[in-house]
């Protein structure tokens, strides 16, 4: 059986974007907004998508600091172990080990401004200070936060895949030869070389194609683009 035939041709369908929630009350073919003229089951018609504003704050990446715990881990295991076999070896009447005793004797031993106890307790010091660092900071710093459109789901962008775009760009505008681009998490230099055309329209074109990517790559915080662009060194 074949669809009905409206007055202004055959009902058009749209490609579906988004697969989370499908239309589920009944449409109104008369409604300006209704795209399919087509009427569904029962049931309450979904909530429009989520705003920027909605989606939550897109807060930066943390890392997981994998290496830095597995080498503490492994630190910690190795003189637990130690000092655990030798408390267990003298409580089952052995000896302590020569290292224990020596290192208790110079602990009793070496007064307070000694040169080692001074060494060791900077050491430890910047271990620690280090280690408050890696627990209090992000970390991923070449994960770009996007914006957040829906509230469970988070994207980031590499700083070297942004800036790859910025360069392709930048090397379409008419008299762009080559350019180079340092990707900050504030800020994006470009680095161009023109063979062609006077440099002043250039910087233009490219701070005006460069804001438009710049808007496009969806990042929550986008950068600023500072554009530098010169002649091509002669050759010999």
């Amino acid at each position: 059986m074949s669809e009905p035939q409206g007055t202004e041709g055959s009902t058009r369908r749209l490609p579906v974007v988004e697969s989370a929630a499908q239309p589920t009350g009944p449409t109104d073919p008369s409604d300006p907004t209704d795209l399919t003229g087509q009427e569904t089951p029962g049931g309450d018609s979904p909530p429009p998508p989520a705003s920027d504003a909605a989606g939550g704050r897109a807060g930066r990446f943390w890392s997981a600091r994998r290496v830095p715990a597995g080498i503490v881990a492994l630190l910690l295991l190795v003189v637990a172990g130690a000092f655990l076999y030798d408390v267990v070896a003298v409580r089952t009447g052995r000896s302590a080990l020569g290292w224990r005793r020596e290192l208790a004797r110079q602990l009793a031993e070496r007064p307070l401004d000694d040169t080692w106890v001074r060494g060791g307790a900077g050491v430890a010091a910047a271990l620690g200070l280090w280690l408050l660092l890696l627990a209090l900071t992000p970390g991923l710093r070449k994960v770009l936060p996007m914006r957040r459109t829906r509230p469970d789901v988070r994207a980031g962008l590499h700083r070297d895949a942004a800036a790859s775009v910025l360069r392709d760009r930048a090397v379409e505008v008419a008299g762009v030869q080559s350019a180079r681009v340092r990707m900050r998490r504030r800020k994006a230099r470009v680095r161009a070389l023109a063979h062609f055309r006077e440099l002043d329209d250039v910087r233009t074109d490219l701070h005006g194609v460069l804001d438009d990517a710049v808007r496009g790559l969806g990042l929550a915080r986008p950068p600023t683009v500072s554009v530098k662009v010169a002649r091509p060194g002669r050759k010999g």
